[in-house]
Parts: structure tokens; sequence; C-alpha cells
């Protein structure tokens, strides 16, 4: 890596995590968490790793007609499959790229989807470069339903051979189509000054033209980590907030919040959570987030709070986290969000017990006050990360397992 803070070698990032961990139960998540990374995770096909990389990373989008869409790698393709009954069963797959490249498809960097108002299917990925921890964010389109797609671009103007990495992409109320990235031009920039600088740096473009072309490079902050995704969440006042992993001084990885201006003028960002986990190291697991209509952003994240490493819920509105718990499982990793309205909020995970690894979910119909837990699925072999979708109201949750397949679980209240 370039940075003056690099992510550190698997090895000695455990080690690391041995450190921190206290007692039995941290260890064990830590090795539930290395076991599901199988190496150096998020840096590409080009990373020395013990272990080969699971490339199950699957992105998944309700479009405008309930049609589920889901982006997956294929070889050196990027696939599309759309199910029309909630998927319970998939259509036929088709390539999203014709000329073959490189494609990420693990843990955090995988193949994205965001469905435009008028019935657009948009798709990013990153495309690893030759040098290690390098990448381009690219970009296709389809403005006729997903019948064919247009050749894709890449985002960003700048291209330099350096880290644009970890895309997320969104759409807002207006249609206007986000993507955001992890990007390193100013560590360069920084080293060649012979300047320290922590982390990476948080880039946006935007494209008001239903993704035929981009404006950008706009920087939303310095000092992001370096490896962990990035969430976009519209707002109900027709807005674009992003929440990230932040480097805080002296060297906290906490988690910070912004609103994006499609002029590319970002507010200042916002300090969301409070954990004070200092370490130099990316633990390849970004946050979730949703936007409720009375505002509220409810939120996912991992941190080591107190020695523990814990993922929590919580809620942040007016500039203040508003509330703070742990998941009602301490193994849990790759957590996810979804807000249905402003009372009925639900979060996915799954944790390795040992034997197997399971997908678990909760629920909440107060708002995030009070929660029921859900045991889901499990599976034996690798698995992806669980996503969470909503579509009618309803939250349905996409897990790619490499025995099972891609599989979609409806989520309601016991009762329901």
């Amino acid at each position: 890596m370039t940075s003056p803070t690099p992510t550190l070698p698997m090895q000695r990032l455990h080690r690391s995590f041995r450190f921190l961990a206290a007692g039995v139960i941290a260890c064990m998540a830590f090795a539930a968490m290395a076991q599901s990374h199988g190496g150096h995770a998020g840096h590409g096909a080009q990373s020395p790793a013990p272990k080969a990389m699971s490339e199950l990373g699957t992105g998944a989008a309700f479009d405008r007609d309930g049609r589920l869409w889901i982006a997956y790698k294929d070889g050196q393709h990027v696939a599309v499959r759309a199910s029309t009954d909630r998927g319970r069963s998939f259509g036929p797959a088709q390539h999203v790229n014709s000329v073959p490249e490189p494609v990420a498809a693990d843990h955090d960097s995988r193949p994205k989807v965001a469905a435009g108002r008028d019935g657009e299917i948009y798709i990013t990925w990153t495309q690893p470069l030759p040098k290690p921890w390098t990448g381009f964010i690219r970009f296709a389109r389809s403005t006729d339903g997903g019948k064919t797609f247009a050749a894709p671009v890449t985002v960003h103007a700048n291209r330099d051979q350096i880290a644009h990495r970890f895309d997320a992409v969104a759409v807002d109320p207006a249609g206007r189509v986000f993507v955001s990235w992890i990007d390193k031009r100013d560590v360069v920039a920084a080293e060649a000054r012979k300047q320290p600088y922590a982390g990476a740096a948080i880039y946006y473009a935007v494209s008001a033209d239903q993704g035929k072309s981009f404006q950008g490079d706009y920087k939303i902050a310095d000092q992001s980590c370096e490896c962990c995704r990035i969430a976009l969440a519209p707002t109900p006042d027709g807005k674009m907030l992003a929440l990230w992993r932040h480097v805080f001084p002296p060297n906290a990885r906490d988690h910070a919040v912004a609103l994006l201006g499609a002029d590319g003028t970002p507010t200042p960002m916002q300090r969301a959570t409070f954990d004070d986990w200092r370490i130099d190291a990316c633990p390849h697991q970004g946050p979730g987030a949703a936007v409720t209509p009375d505002g509220t952003l409810h939120m996912v994240w991992f941190n080591v709070k107190a020695g523990k490493p814990t993922v929590s819920v919580g809620r942040f509105k007016d500039g203040k986290l508003q509330a703070q718990r742990p998941l009602d499982d301490p193994r849990a990793q790759h957590a996810d969000i979804v807000a249905l309205d402003d009372q009925q909020i639900v979060v996915a995970w799954k944790s390795f017990d040992g034997r197997q690894t399971r997908l678990s979910a909760m629920l909440s119909q107060d708002g995030g006050k009070t929660w029921q837990t859900r045991q889901v699925a499990g599976t034996a072999r690798d698995s992806d990360q669980p996503h969470l979708l909503q579509h009618g109201g309803r939250a349905y949750v996409l897990w790619r397992t490499e025995a099972e397949g891609f599989q979609v679980f409806p989520l309601a209240q016991e009762g329901a």
C-alpha cells in the first residue's frame, strides 16, 4: 500500500486483533471474521492471501416494476439476472460488459445495482488494475428495462493507476445517479510532498442524464478508512447521504456522515459513532445506512468497543447519535439495514458458530427501540454478505452461498 498508515498484511492484522480481543468470545468473533474473509479481503485478485478469496459478492435491487435484479462476477464479466417472483427463481444470465475485463467481487467490493425511477438499471463495479490494490470504478446502464446495456465507462476523471475502489451507487428522488468510491490520489500527492496522510479519501460523481455522463470528481472527505464499503442512502428531502468509516485523530476508526450535493458540494462531515477504536488497520466491514421519512438515520456498524468486537445498531438525528445497542449475537458480522417507514426497521447479518455460518435478522416495529430476533438460514460452506432490500412495504434479504446459490428470504414480524 502507498499510505503512510497502510492496511496491514493479514497475519499482522490478526495479531493486532488478538491484542485487542478481550476473552474467549472476542477471539472467536475475530476468528470467524478472518475465516469469512479468506485473506486480505477487498484488495483485488492480485493480493497475496493464504486462501483464495471468495468471489460470491453479489449486488441486488428491485426496479420500479417489482423485478429483482442481481449482479455478480462471471469470469471477466459482470452478469445480471432478473426475478419476477421476488427471488424464488431467476431468469437467464446476461453479460453487462461484452468486452472481458477484471472484476472485483469479494465482500465489501462487489458489483452493485441501482434502479432508476423510469425503469433504468444501473450497474457499478471495481475493475482491478495490474498494480496491486488499484482499480477503476466502472459503470454500465440500461435504459430499456435491462434488455440491453451500453458499453461500460469509467466514472472518475482521474485515470492514475491508484486505488479507486469500493464503489457505491444510489439514485436520488429526482432520478440523479450518485456514485462514490474510496480514492488514494491525495495519498500519492501527500507522499510527493513528504507529508503524512492517514487512510484514503472519499470521492463521488453525479449524473443528471440517466447515467449518460457524470460530473465529478468531488471530494467528500480526507482520511477515510481504506477498505470498508461506503453506504449511500437517499433522504426524504431529496438529498443523498453518505456514511463511511473514517480515521479520526490520532487514529480512531469510527464513522462519519455527510450529505452530497448534486452540484458537487457536500456538507461538512459529522462524526456519527464514538467507539474510539484505535488501530492502524482496516476490518473490511463497512457500515449500513437507511433514512426514515422523519429524517432519522438508522445505521449498523462494526467496531471494537472496550476491547470487544461488536456490531451495533443505532439512530442518528440532528447531528447526534441518539441511541446505540449491540446486535443480539456476539459473533455478528457484515450487517445491513433497511427502513420500511418511520417505525419498521430491519437488520440482517451473518455469523459463524464454529460449525456453520448462520443468517439472522432483527426486526423493530417502534423505530429501533425494541427488537425481535429471528434465525433465517444457515450454510456449511462459504457465503457472501447478506443484503437487505425493500419492495411493496416488505423487507427481503438476499444471501448467496457457495452451496445453496442465490437465496432471497422475505422478512416479517412473527405472526405477520
